[in-house]
């Protein structure tokens, strides 16, 4: 098989055959000293003719899309992947930081369409229609993770300064961050609610990673950031 690489802020590794990469608190990866992040959480690894990422953490899970956005798949403690497609992002989240890294290989099994996607968990990604007040919600907590000048890390804000961005009660706030959960669960989101009739409770971290690795979201909406701010949403 042909050697991967892995990208992460500004930084170049080669994954060759017959050696693992582990990516973590410690490992090939050194990610940074969290202790919200386990010391070896994901494994990149050949087997049967293919690369592999796997979650070896027991707690954090990962997204894991390809380069158009088309494919997402929520990686759990336990599962894996094979790695098809010539280029994938990963986004995890550990306490109130996001990460992110790419995976760039040479072999291309194959090549995702603009227009629909499959995760792994067996669930289709449907397109969603987001209200203005809602991708606003989004862009408040994912706008330290589209503006990084190298991508690696940024941090997801806590409900009362997104609400402050926004200029908006923590009741208005949660009430959207509720609806936008809801409307995304309803679609086969995972990870954003925690049982039936519970919402999750690292919910903002996950609403974060999925916009962003699907271009729910993207820089060039961060402007909206700034239209009727201070006004009560009323859609």
């Amino acid at each position: 098989m042909k050697p991967l690489t892995v990208r992460f802020c500004g930084e170049t590794y080669t994954v060759e055959e017959p050696h693992d990469f582990f990516v973590g608190r410690e490992g090939d990866l050194e990610i940074d000293d969290n202790p919200y992040l386990h010391r070896h959480f994901l494994r990149i690894y050949p087997d049967n003719g293919m690369w592999w990422i796997a979650n070896v953490g027991n707690l954090l899970s990962a997204t894991v899309t390809d380069s158009s956005g088309s494919m997402q798949a929520w990686l759990s403690s336990g599962a894996r992947l094979p790695i098809v497609f010539p280029s994938l992002t990963v986004l995890f989240s550990a306490g109130s930081t996001t990460y992110d890294f790419a995976i760039e290989a040479a072999d291309d099994y194959f090549t995702a369409s603009p227009h629909a996607g499959a995760g792994v968990s067996s669930t289709t990604i449907m397109p969603v229609t987001l209200t203005l007040s809602q991708k606003q919600l989004i862009l408040s907590l994912a706008e330290n993770v589209l503006t990084q000048s190298v991508p690696g890390r940024g941090e997801v804000p806590s409900s009362a300064d997104a609400a402050a961005r926004l200029g908006w009660s923590m009741t208005t706030f949660n009430r959207k961050l509720d609806n936008v959960c809801e409307k995304l669960d309803k679609i086969g989101v995972t990870g954003l609610r925690g049982g039936r009739g519970r919402l999750a409770n690292n919910r903002r971290a996950r609403l974060v990673e999925y916009a962003v690795a699907t271009h729910l979201v993207s820089v060039e909406d961060l402007p909206l950031l700034d239209r009727r701010r201070g006004e009560e949403p009323d859609d």
